[in-house]
């Protein structure tokens, strides 16, 4: 059956809006009708080379849509049932999951390599990140579907596959943000958004935004923000000037740049802890030397996918979006067509934030 999709002919290619065919769910796969998906900065950056990704591909791994049919062997899903896609589902059997670090599973986007469609004219597709969510349906493994918590609507539900799995859970999970700190979050974009939020329902007492661009303060102390700084080389000490003279206790990096992973270091306190959760390319080199190491007693960390589990994280952030703690409308800065979303790539390299939805 043919439908509609968002192809990613060649790395560095424009994506092309085209139908493919697409078969019906085989064993232990089922078929989800997109009811909406989110336009990552993960993926410009497979686009363009920054993570690697067998090509021709459809992108999009953040989404959310209703179940169509499946395959033998599914049960935990229905025709007719709501999902989240998830695009990074662990094996359970690698070390990383033996340590309960699903996050880092050596299998999860093993099912990136498969073909699991075909364009109109008979070239092979890989499903980008797994799930191809740039697409009015998709086949994916049993494994890449969670179903959608009550009481969330299905358009809704498409953020909490990425944008606020990976926000939410750089706070809670990563820098392990306490109540009464105070947090510095770099970059205003979809993620940023999420982890502002996820700040202030950790109980953080000054919640600093950075960001190039000065249309984003409105937005960002709508969701929590107490203070709004814009990045220049003077950024670092107007956090310290804003804590006191100390600099915050967590900074949450969200832009995946040299130059803001470096500030967002340089911004913490004597102790304190920087998150990087922005994807940067090789080329983006952070130095430090030995001494300060030593002498700030601080610590860098990486984050994959917020360190979540999207199986146990999803009902606790459908919880805070009930309560109203957690506004997932903020994240949405446009929503779109399918056609929409070579325009979408654009917006994000002029460094225009927030999340473009795709509405199928």
């Amino acid at each position: 059956m043919a439908v509609r999709a968002a192809v990613l002919p060649a790395v560095g290619s424009p994506l092309e809006i085209t139908g493919i065919d697409l078969p019906d769910p085989g064993p232990g796969q089922i078929r989800v009708r997109l009811a909406a998906a989110g336009v990552c900065h993960s993926d410009l950056s497979l686009s363009n080379g920054t993570m690697r990704v067998p090509v021709p591909a459809v992108l999009g791994h953040e989404g959310a849509g209703t179940v169509v049919a499946v395959g033998e062997g599914v049960g935990h899903v229905a025709p007719g049932d709501g999902v989240v896609l998830n695009w990074a589902p662990s094996c359970g059997a690698c070390h990383a999951c033996s340590l309960g670090e699903v996050w880092l599973c050596a299998n999860a986007l093993n099912g990136a390599a498969d073909v699991y469609a075909r364009t109109t004219e008979g070239t092979d597709l890989h499903p980008g990140l797994n799930v191809a969510a740039f697409a009015e349906e998709t086949v994916v493994s049993a494994a890449c579907v969670l179903p959608v918590p009550d009481g969330i609507p299905l358009t809704d539900a498409a953020l909490l596959g990425c944008a606020v799995l990976t926000g939410y859970g750089a706070v809670h999970h990563s820098a392990r943000v306490r109540q009464g700190e105070t947090v510095a979050v770099f970059g205003v974009g979809g993620v940023g958004l999420a982890a502002l939020q996820a700040a202030r329902i950790a109980g953080a007492s000054k919640i600093v935004a950075v960001d190039v661009s000065a249309e984003k303060e409105e937005l960002a102390r709508a969701v929590g923000a107490t203070d709004y700084v814009l990045a220049t080389e003077n950024t670092a000490r107007e956090i310290r000037a804003l804590t006191g003279k100390q600099g915050v206790d967590v900074a949450v990096e969200c832009a995946g740049r040299a130059v803001s992973i470096r500030t967002a270091w340089d911004s913490t306190r004597r102790g304190g802890r920087t998150t990087v959760v922005g994807i940067g390319g090789k080329d983006q080199q952070v130095t430090f030397n030995a001494l300060e190491i030593f002498h700030w007693g601080r610590t860098l960390t990486g984050c994959v996918y917020g360190n979540s589990d999207p199986a146990v994280d999803l009902p606790v952030l459908a919880e805070h979006v009930r309560a109203g703690r957690l506004d997932l409308s903020a994240l949405v800065t446009e929503r779109i067509s399918l056609d929409g979303i070579p325009a979408a790539f654009e917006n994000m390299l002029a460094g225009k934030g927030g999340r473009a939805l795709v509405v199928f």
